[in-house]
């Protein structure tokens, strides 16, 4: 979902509803000002008088995938080849939000997948999860999200996906559980149908 300029984000909609037409940061700003009085602290003290604004460039970048689409992020860095075995890119790091309490969860990403004539520049598997991962986001979608977006633009046979992180909404609050890391995989194609090329994939990531 791309908003151009303007977002409506889970917690702050109200407040950003009624500010159409100004531009994000500035709405944004005016919003963490109100959250700061909220929670009883005084925004014109020095430490904070720049808060605010710091705040809104903060979560512009945090979300900057929702104003990001696939087509641009590969700029047509698909190309062909003869190579037909697995290709993997393990270890991408990743930072998103959780869509539940905003708090960060960060992690890696591994992908793998079988080309189908066409391979993918490498640095588009990175700039694939960033889109992605800079979003309000559950782990689940989000590596649902990678895997069909890869598999879109390689055409690929197979495509696997593994991410593994750890999610400051369990470690700063609620259970407060500082060394749990969840794991989520989705498999397409070859990779979900083949126990063998899941197998190999799974090998390759070092999970097996």
């Amino acid at each position: 979902m791309d908003f151009g300029w303007y977002i409506v984000i889970t917690g702050i909609a109200d407040q950003l509803s009624k500010k159409i037409g100004v531009p994000m940061i500035d709405s944004l700003a005016e919003s963490y000002r109100d959250v700061i009085l909220a929670i009883g602290e005084d925004p014109e003290r020095e430490g904070l008088l720049d808060t605010p604004k710091r705040a809104a460039k903060a979560l512009e970048f945090l979300t900057s995938g929702y104003r990001q689409d696939l087509t641009t992020i590969v700029n047509n860095a698909v190309f062909e080849s003869d190579n037909d075995e697995m290709v993997v890119v393990r270890d991408i790091e990743l930072y998103s939000m959780c869509e539940h309490h905003m708090l960060p969860f960060s992690g890696r990403c591994h992908i793998g997948y079988l080309p189908n004539g066409k391979v993918l520049g490498l640095s588009k598997f990175a700039r694939i999860t960033d889109m992605f991962a800079r979003r309000l986001q559950i782990q689940e979608n989000l590596t649902r999200q990678v895997a069909l977006a890869v598999q879109e633009v390689t055409g690929a046979r197979g495509v696997g996906v593994v991410i593994e992180a750890h999610h400051f909404c369990m470690m700063m609050r609620g259970v407060e559980k500082q060394n749990s890391t969840m794991a989520s995989s989705v498999m397409l194609g070859d990779f979900r149908e083949q126990q063998a090329t899941r197998s190999e994939f799974m090998r390759l990531i070092g999970k097996v």
